[in-house]
């Protein structure tokens, strides 16, 4: 019976990413610029690129407290405007959709999340 176990423990440690809720940023294949962008999820921080038609996902906590934040900012490679914004993600995804500027796409057609969105604490740049 034991070893009925040892699959079962298997798939809940390969898989555990499943449970967590997720934010998908999408950028328009339409858009111009190379993006360079940072993830901040409760200090975990990363860095990445977007190409145009491409995006960027990170996974938030299963059980986040009080103190839990995601932070996305993303800015053109060939430089330009920052942008900034705090995250709230919602069980199991959380979409954001970027238009061919860069500028979250916030139309309610458009498939983003917006009640998830506010400004970002640390920096002023508008979404």
């Amino acid at each position: 019976m034991r070893v009925l176990w040892i699959p079962l423990v298997y798939l809940v440690i390969a898989h555990w990413d499943i449970a967590l809720p997720t934010v998908n940023v999408h950028y328009s294949k339409a858009g111009q610029d190379e993006f360079r962008y940072i993830w901040n999820v409760q200090d975990r921080i990363y860095k990445g690129g977007m190409r145009p038609g491409g995006g960027a996902m990170d996974n938030g906590f299963l059980f986040p407290d009080d103190e839990f934040f995601m932070e996305f900012s993303w800015w053109s490679k060939k430089g330009g405007r920052n942008h900034c914004i705090s995250i709230t993600p919602r069980w199991p995804n959380t979409d954001i959709y970027l238009d061919a500027d860069g500028n979250i796409d916030a139309r309610k057609e458009s498939g983003t999340d917006v009640d998830r969105l506010k400004k970002c604490q640390w920096d002023m740049a508008k979404p």
